[in-house]
């Protein structure tokens, strides 16, 4: 037997009979392609079963170099076509740990190589699996820093799967850990793997290392990395391994962007206005006359999942949790006498019933009234009467406490409003879009002087008065961000111009003028030191706003749109300042 492994071997090497099929690596944030891995697989019938028994093969009779060689050569003349410029995708290559000090390796993989397929180093990832042990770590460590400063990259494969992965990492410190598909498989269902996985996506941003998940299979799957923030995936869902350079599928890319619209939602709206229909997920459905007997052979499959909704025509009709369920079985004669009756005999019709445009506090003040037999029964959400979804009383709170937590850190501490990160990500939204939007830039003029004279409490009250105006006039669904200081931004669905802001420019203009003293409201100016330490006098504070819309251009970016803006705010300033000059001279 041993022989003819060995004569497979030597036929495989010497016959070439290795092809290359490439899976995607994507972004689970926005569904761009990071970049291919490349697998080897055997082209004609061998003695082994698949890859992994040719290459401990190869390593019994001292041909690994061989082996790896032939794979990677292979890889290489597959990959040009998108390694190489313009697309410069990343090309990951799966490499013993055990090969990689070998002299052999180091002076075969060069860069002088890699030119003949037109690739740069920055563009090749070895892919190092831990399920390998390194027999030489302080060697492996040394050629691991060779290759950094070459400017090639380093993942740890299969992160997960053995035990001496922390190990590996702490001493690889690679630019990417792939984590294992055991530890993603029905990771929706598993407290246990949930747990792991978040606290290597804290590690992750602790140390800017990227996680790519390996073995996503299913939406479920998807949704909860998506979910925990790991940044990139790889499976079958996204798209199959193939000779062929593919996409990731159609269907695949519409689910990461519906599910990171549902993640981000809540943190732009806030915890007040985030409605229940961003944190539903269908459970489960069964008609009212499914068998009592089918219905408990459904929930109890189903790890995790707190009970099932009886649907009729697509309207929720009652409710069956797991525990009513085992209550109504238990007893000497309970699984005899209804096993064979259809549910609706036993559910629950007086259940908590919410529409999914329906606010998260509403909804946890709604399910908390409720009388202690009923306080932890899952939550039905509907639209438009129709069965949406559920949530349990625990998913309620977790996600309140976690909007709350989110929106905190990125909501300015004075105004309330969100900040810097949220109105980048609005703007990035509606640039993405297809709807109609304006986006108009307001600063207070002249704030700073007054600042210097008045002190910071006063500054902060001229702040919270334009916030104040802003709110009355701009209507409930538009968005106002602030910048931070006296710049704030708006985002209307509509196509807008500075007269939108006329009534806003009128109103806090007038009233900012209660907060100076009756010296300077008659002088019509303040003095103060300018930022030269130079003694100047100062007009009073007006207010400038500029907007722009795509009604004849589409943006390419929030860096466009800031420059544009930033432009047209200075063009303004002069205007405003003799307007206000003129308003002054009315008023005595």
């Amino acid at each position: 037997m041993n022989d003819q492994r060995k004569e497979s071997l030597d036929s495989v090497i010497s016959g070439k009979q290795i092809r290359t099929v490439f899976q995607p690596i994507v972004s689970i944030t926005d569904g761009n392609i990071l970049g291919y891995e490349a697998l080897s697989r055997i082209k004609s019938e061998s003695a082994f079963e698949n890859i992994e028994e040719l290459f401990a093969s190869a390593k019994e009779y001292n041909r690994l170099w061989e082996l790896e060689l032939l794979c990677r050569t292979t890889a290489l003349e597959a990959a040009y076509q998108f390694v190489a410029p313009p697309y410069n995708k990343k090309l990951f290559l799966n490499v013993n740990p055990n090969i990689m000090h070998d002299e052999k390796f180091i002076k075969g993989f060069t860069k002088e190589f890699l030119k003949k397929y037109n690739i740069g180093c920055q563009n090749i990832i070895f892919e190092i699996t831990e399920r390998n042990v390194v027999e030489d770590m302080e060697s492996f460590r040394t050629i691991i820093s060779y290759y950094k400063s070459q400017d090639y990259e380093i993942a740890v494969d299969d992160a997960g799967s053995g035990y001496s992965g922390l190990n590996l990492i702490s001493d690889v410190n690679p630019n990417y850990i792939k984590l294992d598909m055991k530890l993603i498989r029905r990771i929706h269902t598993s407290s246990l793997k949930h747990a792991l996985v978040k606290g290597m996506v804290e590690f992750s941003k602790a140390s800017t290392i990227k996680l790519i998940a390996e073995g996503i299979e299913t939406y479920e799957e998807l949704e909860a990395l998506v979910n925990l923030g790991v940044q990139c995936g790889q499976g079958y869902y996204l798209q199959k391994p193939d000779t062929e350079i593919n996409g990731i599928k159609p269907e695949a890319l519409q689910a990461i962007k519906q599910i990171n619209r549902k993640t981000q939602q809540p943190l732009q709206e806030g915890f007040a206005n985030t409605s229940i229909q961003y944190i539903c997920k269908d459970t489960g459905r069964v008609p009212p006359e499914e068998t009592v007997l089918k219905v408990y052979e459904n929930i109890k499959d189903r790890a995790g999942n707190p009970g099932l909704c009886v649907i009729k025509n697509d309207i929720p009709v009652g409710i069956i949790t797991k525990e009513k369920l085992a209550f109504h079985l238990s007893g000497r004669y309970g699984f005899t006498l209804y096993q064979n009756k259809p549910i609706s005999t036993i559910m629950d019709k007086n259940f908590l019933s919410v529409d999914c445009k329906t606010a998260i506090n509403e909804v946890s003040s709604m399910a908390m009234d409720r009388s202690d037999d009923k306080l932890y029964d899952f939550i039905v959400v509907t639209e438009e009467e129709k069965y949406l979804g559920t949530l349990t009383v625990k998913d309620l709170l977790q996600k309140s406490i976690e909007i709350q937590v989110s929106t905190a850190k990125h909501l300015n501490p004075l105004s309330g409003l969100p900040g810097n990160v949220l109105i980048e990500e609005k703007l990035k939204q509606y640039i993405a879009g297809d709807c109609k939007y304006s986006v108009a830039y307001v600063d207070i003029d002249n704030f700073k002087p007054y600042n210097d004279i008045y002190g910071f409490e006063n500054g902060d009250l001229v702040i919270m008065l334009l916030v104040d105006i802003m709110k009355k006039h701009i209507p409930g669904h538009a968005f106002i961000g602030h910048v931070g200081g006296d710049d704030f931004v708006v985002v209307v669905e509509d196509h807008i111009d500075e007269d939108y802001f006329s009534g806003i420019i009128k109103d806090f203009e007038e009233k900012v003028l209660a907060l100076y003293n009756e010296a300077d409201r008659q002088k019509g100016y303040i003095t103060t030191m300018n930022r030269h330490g130079v003694q100047e006098e100062f007009p009073l504070i007006t207010l400038t706003a500029v907007a722009i819309n795509n009604r004849l251009r589409r943006y390419k970016s929030t860096v466009e749109i800031a420059a544009i803006l930033s432009g047209l705010k200075l063009k303004a300033k002069g205007r405003f300042i003799e307007r206000r000059l003129a308003l002054f001279e009315n008023l005595k």
